[in-house]
């Protein structure tokens, strides 16, 4: 499989460095390149790469916004938020925005890889535990009480699968959760993906924020 990705940021210098990594592995090309959110949304739609690294402070229409035309417009397409610190509300906006991670812009090229594979393998490149940080660090711009859609669909989750969630909306691995609730990690994995489908979320990122959304779990 050769992954196909969209480098969009303001700085050219900056894409074609990233170009440049990209170009040396033999399972990935970059095919096509943007200075702005909007002309990453209409490459995006145009060429539908397989994995967009998202800048999020660009002039014009933003990384955020950006990300979440190309999650609505492109399904098959996958979003990488770059940002320069680990921490940074637009990193945690671009989560909810539907991206499916992010990545700090010094990170080493082999980083950058890495991440590259994973989303577009479909998973999650960030951490539970830095997703937590990131959800903990605004929770005050969250959506106050559980009464409406999200209500809703709680209701769609067995009682074992909410308790999953709980759990992986606390930080924990597949793993740690396996300990906790004294059953194997491939039956959490399986749970997991049930609440995935039956949420309708695209990765365990999305897990983790809808859990603090619908209030299931509260910061700290």
């Amino acid at each position: 499989m050769t992954i196909r990705i969209l480098l969009v940021d303001d700085e050219p210098l900056l894409r074609m460095a990233f170009t440049m990594v990209l170009e040396a592995q033999p399972d990935m090309v970059p095919v096509g390149e943007a200075g702005d959110g909007a002309e990453a949304v209409r490459l995006a739609r145009r060429l539908a790469p397989d994995v967009v690294l998202m800048d999020v402070r660009m002039p014009g229409t933003d990384g955020i916004e950006a990300t979440a035309r190309i999650v609505r417009d492109c399904p098959g397409t996958r979003v990488l938020i770059l940002t320069t610190f680990d921490l940074d509300e637009y990193a945690f906006a671009g989560l909810r925005a539907g991206a499916s991670g992010f990545l700090l812009k010094n990170a080493l090229p082999q980083e950058l890889l890495a991440a590259v594979r994973a989303v577009a393998a479909g998973d999650a490149v960030v951490s539970p535990r830095i997703t937590r940080r990131l959800l903990e660090n605004f929770a005050d711009r969250l959506p106050a009480g559980v009464p409406g859609p999200d209500g809703e669909r709680l209701e769609r989750l067995t009682a074992r699968e909410r308790e999953v969630l709980v759990e992986v909306g606390r930080g924990l691995s597949n793993l740690e959760i396996a300990a906790g609730l004294h059953v194997a990690e491939a039956t959490v994995k399986t749970h997991l993906n049930r609440i995935l489908a039956k949420l309708e979320l695209r990765d365990r990122v999305q897990a983790v924020v809808f859990a603090y959304e619908s209030r299931l779990v509260r910061p700290g």
